[in-house]
């Protein structure tokens, strides 16, 4: 296991993430306490939720996934070993069961830190990131912008920086980033803090996979220049670049048996014709699926950790695997050949 130090931080994390969005839903909390302590055991420190988690979100399981993890931090009493991260949610659609006045507004955020630190039984989060934006932009698989600003509500981002900038001086969380943003987002957060000595991001979790490296257009540039590192999630893309979901029907209890709505990387035929060359190649070089797609995000240079989930121990156990293997020249000229043919075919 490698271990990179996020930029404008001193937080070191591993190169792989355990992500947690099954737990409550899809996992027991005995069947999380198993991923951790095998994660643990492979050398991995990093650990990802949200206020949001499990999904689907519904009422019901809302904050679930934070208080399986704070149990366990409480009973392993392992906690200063770990690096925590979780997330604060903007309006919307996946949000409406938390607080129905949701914003990124100095209240909310603050209500939801205070809430995210009871349910984790922690002092401190170390990782505090706004999950989604607040304005009319793309994320969660849009692509193309269309100005609305006459109807657009929203909070500002200077905002939402100065509530999360307080919150690290009132030492409730250590460090700030944001997720599925733009490079025009990004720009803004890192100008506004530079402007007013507010806190600065240090990171942005996007989806980043053969199926969607939209990452790669601008955002890759900005994180480059402005050291500001890629924390990758959906590096399997729901599980589709495994090649379980080339064929019909689904297995059982499997993501996209379960939850129709989970479809953005399966919902076209150039979605499953770009996956089926990747899996082919990935045969034709003695890989699994599974390790080509994994070692491919693993790869990349604006990648500081790359998060993984599984619903089954032995789906784990071969996503650390990755790192066991790596992308030669060849691979990676075939790889950039299949992605001339199938360009974003899931942003």
């Amino acid at each position: 296991m490698e271990y990179r130090r996020l930029s404008h931080s001193n937080l070191i994390v591993s190169q792989l993430c355990l992500g947690t969005m099954t737990w409550g839903e899809q996992n027991s909390q005995l069947e999380a306490f198993k991923q951790l302590d095998f994660a643990i055991e492979q050398g991995i420190n990093f650990i990802d939720t949200a206020e949001m988690y499990p999904v689907p979100p519904k009422v019901e399981t809302q904050g679930e996934s934070e208080r399986i993890l704070g149990r366990y931090l409480k009973q392993k009493g392992n906690r200063h070993d770990l690096i925590i991260a979780t997330k604060v949610s903007a309006p919307g659609e996946k949000s409406q069961h938390i607080h129905p006045q949701q914003a990124l507004n100095w209240q909310n955020i603050h209500q939801a830190v205070d809430k995210s630190l009871e349910r984790l039984q922690i002092e401190t989060i170390d990782l505090y990131q706004v999950h989604w934006p607040d304005r009319n932009t793309n994320f969660f698989g849009q692509l193309g912008y269309e100005q609305q600003d006459e109807h657009e509500q929203l909070t500002p981002i200077i905002d939402t920086l100065e509530a999360l900038s307080a919150l690290v001086d009132a030492g409730k969380i250590r460090y700030i980033g944001v997720s599925n943003e733009t490079a025009w987002g990004l720009m803004k957060y890192l100008q506004l803090a530079d402007k007013h000595q507010l806190s600065k991001i240090i990171s942005v979790q996007n989806p980043y996979n053969l199926l969607n490296r939209s990452f790669d257009i601008n955002m890759a540039e900005v994180s480059h220049r402005e050291n500001l590192p890629l924390l990758a999630y959906s590096p399997l893309a729901f599980g589709m670049l495994t090649g379980k979901y080339l064929t019909t029907p689904f297995p059982s209890n499997s993501r996209l048996q379960l939850f129709k709505r989970f479809n953005r990387y399966n919902r076209h035929d150039v979605a499953i014709n770009a996956t089926q060359a990747y899996v082919d190649l990935a045969q034709r070089f003695s890989l699994t699926p599974t390790q080509m797609a994994l070692a491919f995000v693993n790869s990349r240079p604006f990648i500081a950790s790359n998060i993984i989930g599984a619903t089954q121990q032995s789906q784990l156990e071969a996503n650390i695997d990755s790192l066991k293997y790596t992308i030669t020249p060849e691979i990676m000229q075939a790889i950039d050949e299949i992605n001339q043919i199938y360009r974003i075919p899931c942003p």
